[in-house]
């Protein structure tokens, strides 16, 4: 699995995760594979999200792995009867997505594999194009 229970450690504490997850390995697992898909939207078009999610231990970029951890906690917490402890999940839920747009549009460049297609240039949301040329002769 991508995300560890180690790696939950920054976001969140133990007891809380336990309570989050409803002690359940497959709701997390479930939460994490959710996680991954939503920060893949937002990488997939410039960055190897494949080489990005297979990587693990020390190869993992640490603020991918936190960002994917989470988004994987606000969907487990949302989850939760009364929406418990949705406060802060929520928050950090929003500063992941914040990220994951500057990452997208180009203004954040975080040190990921590139796509490499051959057949595609790399974008980072800019497309330059024009119209056809008008040609006025009556």
């Amino acid at each position: 699995m991508f995300i560890t229970d180690e790696d939950y450690a920054v976001v969140i504490g133990e007891d809380a995760l336990k309570i989050t997850s409803r002690s359940s390995e497959k709701n997390r697992a479930n939460a994490v594979i959710e996680a991954i898909e939503e920060v893949s939207g937002y990488l997939r078009p410039v960055y190897d999200c494949k080489a990005i999610f297979s990587a693990e231990g020390d190869a993992r970029n640490m603020l991918i792995v936190m960002r994917t951890a989470d988004i994987a906690l606000y969907n487990l917490a949302s989850s939760l009867p009364q929406k418990m402890g949705i406060e802060i999940r929520k928050e950090r839920y929003e500063r992941a997505i914040k990220w994951l747009e500057g990452v997208k549009s180009g203004d954040i460049t975080p040190d990921l594999p590139l796509v490499e297609d051959k057949n595609e240039p790399v974008s980072f949301g800019t497309v330059y194009h024009s119209e056809p040329r008008l040609r006025h002769n009556w």
